[in-house]
């Protein structure tokens, strides 16, 4: 691609993309200062102090659940929603790099947040300043919202949403070119049943990521190997504990993963099979990522198929409890879907308790965000794919006339929540390209 507007800020956005890497914004609510930790409020300030050397006005919410930096004039408002917090990067020992030191290696930017969602985040703003460099003037008001718990709760936009003015119409540089229409409703939940004094389990993994370990500490190891050795899955282990391993894929593409918590359900299920964890597990869930024995055949023209990560197995004493990532088609009905799931969890004796849900995000394809924002993006690639539908979830839902609009170009790899993240230096800088003539097109006049 040719970088007509953003060649001359390429490499001052790979600076400031390597300064925001450094800080390893994961929530942490135990500090009672901030409401997701020090780290993510650094990453906050941080974040709005680049805007501001670059000239953008800037607010930060008192409480430090979101902060915004806006350039331009007018009525209508253009929202780039952006996301600053990212998911733990687990076993450091795993990865080639310091995932809080970026490291350019092989013509990709490797770090956690390159492509989820620092480097996308990065890639507007800098798209915008090239515009800025240029001297064209904003019709509209741009303001990029910086959110601070997207890998959690979004309670950063709830308060957002509570307290300041909605966009006219936007987008989140949180998804893949050339342009996500409709995303799945997102549920999490938990099944919460009997507890078990025959043995302990933690894998408390998040909700959004297909847990690539789990761990089993107990005085049956050796029942429990030659039970996985028997169902052929892959594991660790030493003299205090075994390690099922899997392969982590973002929970909505739970398909494509292999599940090392229910791997190691599947193998304790033979050792326990009064076990009404095991059972469940075993009967209702396996390897699919779909759970068809639950829910059947769901689906829908616009956004695909349901799909369900159990990310999370818990047994203690006094209860088991089981983590549900459940990717909703946007035409399907959620309370029909949870009153399945509460029948089939209660054959088990076990209950439903719901955890977070946000509603589904559709735009219609003839929309002017949508016409523009695809003309924009076919001009300068030649690139004639079709929007997308999504089972992820973008800040795109929570206001009005708002999609997901890349960053990832076609054929890019993905690798958001996985180790070794990363984002090519080309996918880094064509995205830049593309969100400057983007906000050309919606907010500017020209030079």
């Amino acid at each position: 691609m040719e970088y007509t507007l953003t060649s001359k800020v390429q490499s001052q956005a790979k600076a400031v993309l390597k300064d925001w890497i450094a800080v390893p914004s994961v929530c942490d609510e135990t500090d009672d200062k901030t409401p997701f930790g020090r780290h993510i409020q650094e990453a906050l300030e941080l974040a709005l102090a680049t805007c501001e050397e670059l000239g953008f006005k800037t607010f930060i919410d008192p409480q430090g659940y979101y902060g915004y930096a806006e350039i331009g004039e007018g009525e209508e408002l253009l929202a780039i929603l952006c996301h600053l917090d990212v998911v733990p990067a687990e076993d450091l020992v795993e990865w080639t790099h310091n995932p809080f030191e970026m490291v350019e290696s092989d013509g990709k930017l490797y770090g956690r947040g390159t492509q989820d969602d620092k480097g996308p985040s990065v890639a507007a703003l800098y798209g915008v300043k090239a515009l800025m460099d240029q001297g064209y003037e904003f019709n509209k008001r741009v303001r990029f919202i910086f959110g601070t718990d997207e890998e959690t709760l979004w309670r950063c936009m709830a308060r957002y949403g509570e307290i300041e003015e909605q966009a006219t119409y936007g987008f989140a540089p949180d998804s893949a070119f050339p342009l996500t229409y409709a995303e799945k409703g997102l549920l999490q939940a938990y099944l919460v049943g009997p507890g078990s004094n025959d043995f302990t389990l933690n894998n408390d993994r998040a909700f959004n990521a297909v847990p690539a370990k789990a761990m089993y500490q107990g005085d049956k190891l050796d029942a429990v190997k030659a039970a996985l050795d028997q169902l052929g899955f892959e594991y660790t282990d030493d003299a205090r504990q075994i390690v099922v391993l899997g392969k982590s894929v973002h929970a909505k593409d739970a398909y494509e993963g292999t599940n090392a918590v229910i791997r190691l359900a599947l193998a304790l299920e033979k050792l326990f099979p009064e076990n009404p964890a095991f059972k469940l597990i075993k009967d209702k869930f396996y390897e699919t990522g779909y759970a068809k024995p639950i829910f059947g055949e769901v689906e829908d023209e616009m956004s695909g198929p349901l799909t369900v990560n159990l990310s999370k197995l818990i047994i203690n004493e006094d209860e088991s409890r089981i983590g549900l990532d459940i990717r909703i088609p946007v035409t399907a009905d959620k309370d029909l879907l949870v009153d399945q799931l509460a029948k089939a969890a209660a054959e088990y004796d076990f209950e439903y308790q719901e955890f977070d849900y946000l509603n589904s995000l559709y735009v219609p394809l003839d929309s002017p965000l949508v016409n523009t924002l695809l003309e924009v993006y076919r001009d300068l690639t030649g690139d004639l794919t079709e929007p997308i539908s999504s089972g992820g979830a973008t800040f795109a839902r929570t206001m009005p006339n708002c999609v997901a609009f890349g960053a990832q170009t076609k054929g890019a790899a993905v690798t958001e929540h996985q180790i070794d993240e990363y984002i090519s230096v080309e996918n880094f800088y064509d995205a830049m390209e593309i969100y400057a003539h983007a906000v050309k097109e919606l907010a500017s006049d020209p030079a």
